[in-house]
Order: structure tokens, then C-alpha cells, then sequence
């Protein structure tokens, strides 16, 4: 039986990550209720993040630089004004996160220290506690969330259906303790993150299926672009799932890759070790085809300053046997980041009224078909002010809605991992496409924990299989080359039932 929650038609945040806690403390002092489905920071992307974020601090950097190094590593595929306004307020947004109490490492003269990572043409990286900026940052912000009065916050509750009528967002239901509970609202942000708990390798918390662009899906919202999925080039080559990421900025302090002679295979490529991630990862993912392993090697760069330098990377890497300061690191890719999502505007809205996504879970056209790294936190930072703002000024009004009859069930992406890994990984086919729709189909329109996640999946290896060419993170081996006629497409969920999808396809002439 599904119990109403009278919220006084407060907006809704679903998902407690960077992306929603800002969205919230933005909107602030106006209510606001953000649900996380675990307790605050258990599995979260952020807190993993290593990396930092982009911002053109340097005097010898400009937005116009970062701009360039943006447009090339999305290769030909970004949303350049949308890229040139995020880059542009990331400076300010650095300055922002640091009046909130953000803990930015610094060097001795007191200035931020600015960190090199891959595909950037300079050093332009902030991060804190050298390899946890990510969850650091988290850490600061829930403080000020939590001693915010005008955010209620409620931990263990998973959101499972966005209700809509008229075409538009009056609600939504979500499962807190077995119990299934409606909320009405007609402003619903989404900010849960990414697509990598599809995969069997990932460096994304196991349930981060792409929970979002499911709830987006089956409201009807427009999706875009999401055939691109980054993989990073270096996590930690062990047994844990998530796998524990070995930061580009290892990299980028000029750790070299090699393989188990000590052969440094990418020497010869442009870039070597800080070129494009797709590059990277491709070039990674051959070696290990061909039956070779690869090592991360910092022991001539960093040597004995790894542990200083690195210290969550040097933890982990102890914690398997592995002295970083003597030893190569072993790491393989890992499905990272997720470039495509639920179709935003510059404010942040989706295609239904009432809906705006913010974060991994939004496709802004920021970061094209491949991710500049440290970009992310860039884009969550900006966007959640500018989604707040236009939260803020829609009305308030609101009704109980009517729900729907079948209350889905809890979704569970374990049965869908190795189906998705096997045909959505750094190198894809059209036959194996082909066969994956297939087999994703049936589960997608019952009625099981996997209908969400294979929803999600067959969305995906349906944009996959229609972009025939090869483009940043996507790799297609019975397409090779690069279509230069090929521009962003879009598709939208009209219905998902009786063993059938109904979808619309279209290009995007917004952003050709």
C-alpha cells in the first residue's frame, strides 16, 4: 500500500552526490528535500573522485585554452557556447566551494597548487588531500547541507517512478524500508550519477546503473549521446569491485605505462601517456588482448614522494602487497564516466516540464563524445547554480498525484553486468549490438529488479548500434572512421511494454 508524504510541494533532489548537494544548498534557504538511497557518502561517485577539477587558475592558462583542450578531446561532438559558459564560471565556482570551507591543497608561497592530468595543454587541476578531492569536497559540503534548515534530507530511500500528467512532473514514488511512499511535487531534479554499476569493471559505486536516466526514460524525457561511456585507463588491477582508481595525475607527475618486459608501448604515440583517455584505454585494452599485462610505473618520477603525492593510491596499492615507491602498479581500464544522459538545457531542464537533471545523470554537451578529465566536477559545480536558480523561479503548485497501478520493483543491476560489458566495452560490433537488444529486450519491459538497469543498457546499445563510425570514447570495429556528417542524436522512451519499445530517434540540429 503506498503512504503519501506531504512535502508542502518542496522541490525534489534525487541523488545526494556533489551535483545534488549543491543543487540544494543553492536553492537554499527555500525547502528543499534531497534523497540519497544509502546512508550520505556510502556509495556515492564523488567520494571516490580522485581527480579534481578543471579551472584556468594559471597565469599562463585562459578560459580559451581550457576552451580548445575541451573541443578537442570532445572531438568535434561538443556544445561549444554550453562548453565556453561552464569553463568560464569554473574559476569563480573554484572561489565559491572555497568560501564554503573546500580544503584545496596549496603550495608553500599559499597559492592553489595546479595539477597536470591527460589531454590538458597545462597545469590547471585543483585538487585536495592530493588524491581525495572528491571526497573531501563531499565531506565539507554535507557539513553545510546538514546544518542547512531548509534541507531535509532523507537517507535510505530510493526513488522508483517520476509520476506524470499532462506532461508534466506532479510527483514521485519512491521505497524507504519496504514501504512504498508517494511525494507530490512539480519540480524533480536528478542528480544520481552514472551508468558504470553496468559493468563488470567499473570504477563507480556497484549500484550507480544509471538509475536516473531510467526514472528520465520512463517519464518520457528526451536522452541524448548515450552511446559514449569513458573508460579510464588506469584503475587498479585487483579483485575489489568498485575498482580503485589510479588517478591520471599519476600520469600527469610522468608515470609511464609498460608492459611485464618493461616495454613502454605508448612512447610512440602523440601525447604517450597523457593523451585523450580513449586513446589511452584503447591502446591498454590491445595489450591485455594480446595476452600481456600493464603496469603503471612511477618509481623514476616519483619514487619515494609516491606516498606523500598519492597517499589513497598508495594505501590501496599497500593494502594488495604493492610498494608504488619500487614496484609497477598493474591497472586495466574501467568504465568511468558516462558523457551522453538525460537531454538539459543551460538551465539545466529536460524535456518535461517540471524536470531538470544535474551532474553525471545530464547530458549539458560539455564534454562531447570523450570527457576532458577534472571537466566533471566543473560542470557540477556551474550547473547546479543555474539548475537552482530556474528550480526557484517555477511555480510551486502542486496536487496529489494519481499513481500508477504496478509499483515497480527495486532495481538490481547484477544480472545485466556481464551482458553489457561484453557489448558496450571500449571496442563494439554491430553483431554483438544486434544480439545484446535482443537478449536486453525481454527483461527491459518486465517486471523484475533488472528491468531498470536493462533498460538502461538497451537504450544505450541502441544509440551504440546506430552511430556507425567511430568517435572519442565510442569504438566501433565494423566502422573504424569518423563520419564527419555524423552529429549528436537524441531518443525518447514513448513506451516499454508488452514484450516491445516504442522510441523516437532524431538528430540534434541544436548542436550540429
Amino acid at each position: 500500500m503506498t503512504q503519501d508524504i506531504d512535502i508542502g510541494g518542496a522541490p525534489v533532489i534525487v541523488g545526494a552526490g556533489l551535483a545534488g548537494l549543491l543543487t540544494a544548498l543553492h536553492l537554499a534557504p527555500q525547502p528543499v528535500v534531497l534523497l540519497s538511497r544509502t546512508p550520505l557518502g556510502t556509495e556515492a561517485s564523488s567520494t571516490l573522485a580522485q581527480g579534481g577539477l578543471a579551472a584556468s587558475l594559471g597565469e599562463d592558462d585562459n578560459s580559451e585554452l581550457h576552451l580548445a583542450d575541451t573541443l578537442a578531446a570532445g572531438d568535434g561532438h561538443c556544445d561549444e557556447q554550453m562548453a565556453r559558459r561552464v569553463i568560464e564560471a569554473a574559476p569563480q565556482a573554484v572561489e565559491n566551494l572555497i568560501r564554503l570551507g573546500a580544503p584545496f591543497d596549496r603550495s608553500l608561497d599559499g597559492r592553489l597548487r595546479l595539477g597536470l592530468e591527460a589531454a590538458h595543454s597545462r597545469r590547471r587541476i585543483v585538487h585536495a588531500a592530493g588524491d581525495a578531492t572528491g571526497r573531501e569536497l563531499f565531506r565539507v559540503l554535507l557539513g553545510v547541507a546538514r546544518r542547512t534548515r531548509s534541507i531535509t534530507i532523507m537517507e535510505g530511500m530510493t526513488a522508483l517512478r517520476l509520476v506524470v500528467a499532462q506532461g508534466s512532473i506532479v510527483g514521485l514514488l519512491a521505497v524507504l524500508h519496504g514501504g512504498v511512499f508517494a511525494l507530490p511535487s512539480r519540480r524533480v531534479v536528478l542528480a544520481t550519477g552514472g551508468i558504470g554499476g553496468l559493468f563488470c569493471d567499473t570504477t563507480n559505486p556497484l549500484s550507480s546503473f544509471g538509475h536516473g536516466l531510467a526514472l528520465a526514460a520512463c517519464a518520457g524525457a528526451e536522452l541524448a549521446d548515450l552511446e559514449f561511456v569513458q573508460f579510464h585507463p588506469t584503475a587498479f588491477d585487483g579483485p575489489r569491485r568498485p575498482m580503485p582508481l589510479v588517478s591520471e595525475a599519476v600520469r600527469g607527475e610522468g608515470a609511464v605505462l609498460i608492459d611485464e618486459h618493461g616495454h613502454r608501448f605508448l612512447a610512440d604515440t602523440p601525447g604517450a601517456e597523457l593523451a585523450s583517455r580513449d586513446v589511452v584505454a584503447r591502446a591498454i585494452s590491445d595489450q591485455l588482448a594480446a595476452g600481456h599485462r600493464v603496469y603503471l610505473d612511477a618509481r623514476q618520477c616519483l619514487g619515494p614522494k609516491f606516498a606523500k603525492r598519492f597517499p589513497a593510491i598508495d594505501a590501496v596499492c599497500k593494502q594488495a602487497g604493492i610498494d608504488p615507491a619500487l614496484e609497477p602498479i598493474p591497472v586495466r581500464p574501467a568504465a568511468h564516466y558516462h558523457m551522453g544522459g538525460v537531454a538539459v538545457d543551460a538551465e539545466g531542464r529536460s524535456s518535461v516540464t517540471g524536470l531538470w537533471a544535474c551532474g553525471e545523470v545530464a547530458r549539458t554537451g560539455l564534454h562531447g563524445a570523450n570527457r576532458l578529465a577534472s571537466n566533471s566536477l566543473s560542470e557540477a559545480v556551474a550547473t547546479s547554480a543555474w539548475v537552482a536558480a530556474s528550480v526557484a523561479g517555477t511555480c510551486a503548485g502542486w496536487q496529489w498525484p494519481r499513481l500508477p497501478e504496478i509499483v515497480p520493483a527495486r532495481p538490481n543491476p547484477s544480472s545485466i553486468r556481464q551482458v553489457a560489458s561484453d557489448a558496450l566495452g571500449i571496442v563494439r560490433n554491430g553483431k554483438r549490438l544486434r544480439e545484446t537488444i535482443t537478449t536486453l529486450l525481454p527483461l527491459a519491459v518486465g517486471e523484475t529488479a533488472a528491468a531498470d538497469p536493462a533498460l538502461v543498457a538497451l537504450l544505450m546499445a541502441i544509440s551504440a548500434l546506430r552511430r556507425e563510425e567511430s568517435r572519442g570514447s565510442h569504438y566501433r570495429s565494423d566502422f573504424p572512421g569518423r563520419d564527419a556528417a555524423a552529429c549528436p542524436s537524441r531518443l525518447t522512451l514513448y513506451t516499454a511494454f508488452e514484450n516491445a519499445v516504442t522510441l523516437r530517434w532524431q538528430a540534434s540540429e541544436r548542436s550540429r
